[in-house]
């Protein structure tokens, strides 16, 4: 706290500074940083959505307002930039200095002249959801950069990620470029970000990945209980006597097991506070179950069950037994789940399987078309690996290429604590803004497609 307070002593000193600076540089500094991406960025830190001066043919005053006030109402960090194509911008690597300027986790889209190209941190929007989105546009209004950039924000909207930064509250919306007063105030900003800005917008930013999390983990938390009073509702009901003569030690070791699964998903969900850390709850559940279908084999006289995941439908219906092959109602590709036997009954019969269903606002769903906020419960259960094939085409499944299925690794390499929105500089995967193709990772080529 003494160190931002100290900061925020000296704001009014740097802008100052800022000013005197900006005023004996503006005659010939000015003119070239309204020429470049420096501009640009300056701008998107303060708006969702940035015109160059030379583009507003591109994309009319009225019209970058209208997208720009839609992108701040749907609290999204989507960022759009229109530029010239006569502007002197290297094609093969505006979006990417572009999000190396700007320094914040977002979605990017950008007109440059007729061309059109996106990317995203994978903290905030997947890859394939990028590349995908990205093409559409381009083919749906080829030439057309208007309608390519507002055509991929109504779609990018409800799939990205995170919340708008905190530097858009309350700022001009649309940073049209509208003179040199705005080139001073923005080259302060700069300067003000490198003073000590970062710190304090760190700071928020963590306010708010709390907030967030406390808001999924609500979401959550009905089921994940459910889960837990389930499972000891099977354990009460199953008939084992520890101490009694038919016990041996491998039943007892079995009921153990289950008992202390029982405990750790209790003791886990208690401590959570996060949805990450939800996936302990469900990987005790499993373990715990598993113990009680062996130990049910070792009563009745049979040999304990091979280890298999979950029942894809239910995991409360315990360990599968087989194989089947499904498609998710209203169409989607085949493909092969663990099912236990009831379900494996249903399936074979025509009949559907007894899917576990989960409150959204549009009423009672299968878990699996319940959104992205249920992948970490899921993954507990069915491991990282196995998922993915298991949900493809869901939208579960379009969830589990983001940092919220796991947990672990955010976007292979992305700090874990970065979220759509916050500031990481020039810190992020480059790999994520490669272009071309059909659009989607920043960086090379997508304007050439």
């Amino acid at each position: 706290m003494g160190t931002v307070r100290r900061i925020l002593r000296l704001v009014p000193v740097l802008a100052v500074i800022c000013a005197v600076l900006c005023l004996g540089f503006a005659t010939g500094s000015v003119a070239r940083a309204a020429d470049g991406l420096d501009t640009a960025a300056a701008a998107l830190r303060g708006g969702p959505v940035y015109v160059d001066p030379r583009a507003r043919d591109v994309l009319r005053p009225a019209e970058a307002d209208a997208l720009a006030r839609k992108i701040e109402k749907a609290d999204k960090p989507v960022f759009v930039a229109v530029l010239p194509a006569d502007g002197g911008f290297d094609r093969a690597t505006a979006l990417q200095d572009l999000r190396t300027k700007v320094g914040i986790t977002g979605v990017y889209a950008v007109a440059l002249g007729d061309r059109f190209d996106a990317g995203a941190d994978r903290a905030v929007m997947s890859r394939n959801a990028v590349e995908n989105l990205t093409g559409a546009v381009q083919r749906s209004a080829p030439g057309d950069p208007a309608a390519m950039v507002t055509g991929f924000v109504e779609q990018a909207l409800p799939q990205a990620g995170g919340a708008a930064p905190d530097g858009w509250r309350g700022a001009d919306s649309t940073n049209g470029g509208s003179g040199g007063l705005g080139v001073l105030v923005a080259l302060g900003v700069l300067v003000l970000v490198a003073g000590g800005g970062a710190l304090v917008f760190s700071r928020r930013a963590k306010r708010r990945r709390e907030e967030s999390d406390r808001l999924r983990l609500d979401e959550l938390r009905p089921v994940v209980d459910e889960d837990i009073t389930a499972f000891g509702e099977e354990l009460s009901r199953i008939a084992f006597e520890p101490n009694g003569p038919a016990a041996d030690d491998a039943m007892r070791a079995e009921y153990t097991r289950a008992l202390d699964a029982y405990d750790t998903a209790k003791g886990t969900m208690d401590r959570a506070r996060t949805p990450e850390d939800v996936r302990g709850v469900s990987r005790a559940l499993e373990e715990g179950r598993f113990a009680l279908a062996a130990l049910d084999a070792r009563i009745e006289g049979r040999p304990p069950p091979e280890r298999r995941p979950p029942c894809f439908f239910d995991p409360r219906h315990g360990p599968s037994v087989q194989d089947v092959p499904w498609t998710p109602q209203g169409g989607g590709a085949e493909r092969v789940v663990p099912v236990c036997a009831a379900d494996a009954a249903r399936l074979a019969d025509g009949e559907a399987p007894m899917a576990r269903q989960v409150g959204t606002p549009h009423g009672p769903r299968p878990y699996w078309e319940a959104g992205p906020a249920y992948a970490p419960w899921a993954s507990g259960y069915y491991g990282g690996g196995l998922l993915p094939g298991l949900l493809a085409g869901t939208l579960l499944g379009s969830a589990l290429s983001t940092p919220y299925a796991y947990g672990d690794t955010v976007g292979d390499g992305a700090a874990p604590d970065q979220q759509g929105g916050d500031y990481s500089g020039a810190d992020f995967d480059p790999g994520d803004f490669g272009g071309g193709g059909g659009g989607g990772d920043f960086g090379g080529g997508g304007f050439d497609g």
